[in-house]
């Protein structure tokens, strides 16, 4: 009776070390840097603007933004915002108005523009964005922000499944030069204040697939209307000689 009730006792353990093994699996395809799944859909456009084309959006982007004299306005009506609570879902939104130009990501890409948001004494959080996008779930946010106190900074958010939030510097002029460069291994955000002498505010491994987006918006996630400008624009398909001096 012992031996007969051993077999079937063998093969529970002999299942269950499968099921911990599978869930093992299921846990290692589901690490932060394998986020893949796509909830929003990326709509087509057909927009020359600074000499970028740009052919994919979020959100009717392309009915937010003209160019006059050198100078692309990007409104953002009030309550949009890009960004996944890694807490709960107050926070989380995905109705922000972006422009995406596509970019071969096994090739080496730069990424700039000067931007001037449209900042207001109660636009908490109006920022202007670039923006580096796989999916919804996998992206970086370069924002010029305005904080709780009425300051604004060079604000960085990278969304791998959640969103992390990281205030930088606290910047006094109401315009400020961004870049965004890619040597296929590595991305990294640069600001300026004068479009020369470069900042690195953050750098990490791309990881991003093949097939990439690089945008620009403008955000209003509380109170009002956020218009921002995006002047001298530049995608190059060059990365920047010195990662750390951004140049």
């Amino acid at each position: 009776m012992a031996f007969k009730s051993f077999i079937p006792m063998a093969a529970l353990c002999i299942l269950a070390s499968c099921n911990n093994s599978s869930k093992q699996n299921n846990a290692e395809g589901t690490t932060a840097d394998s986020v893949q799944t796509s909830v929003m859909s990326f709509q087509d456009c057909d927009l020359t603007l600074g000499g970028i084309h740009f052919t994919k959006m979020l959100n009717g982007a392309d009915k937010h933004v003209s160019e006059k004299d050198g100078i692309i306005t990007f409104v953002a009506p009030e309550k949009t915002d890009l960004f996944i609570d890694p807490n709960d879902a107050k926070l989380t939104a995905n109705t922000a108005k972006v422009l995406f130009a596509e970019v071969d990501n096994t090739k080496p890409f730069t990424f700039s523009a000067r931007m001037k948001p449209g900042f207001t004494s109660d636009g908490l959080y109006h920022a202007a964005d670039l923006i580096v996008m796989a999916n919804d779930t996998l992206y970086q946010k370069f924002c010029f922000e305005q904080d709780e106190r009425g300051k604004h900074r060079v604000v960085t958010v990278r969304t791998v499944g959640t969103s992390d939030d990281n205030n930088h510097e606290v910047v006094s002029q109401d315009f400020i030069y961004y870049k965004i460069s890619s040597d296929t291994r590595t991305i990294a955000s640069y600001y300026s204040l004068d479009g020369k002498e470069w900042q690195m505010v953050r750098l990490y491994r791309n990881n991003y697939p093949k097939d990439l987006k690089v945008g620009i918006c403008s955000q209003a996630p509380q109170k009002g209307v956020c218009v921002s400008e995006f002047s001298e624009l530049s995608l190059s398909t060059e990365t920047v000689g010195d990662f750390r001096m951004g140049e």
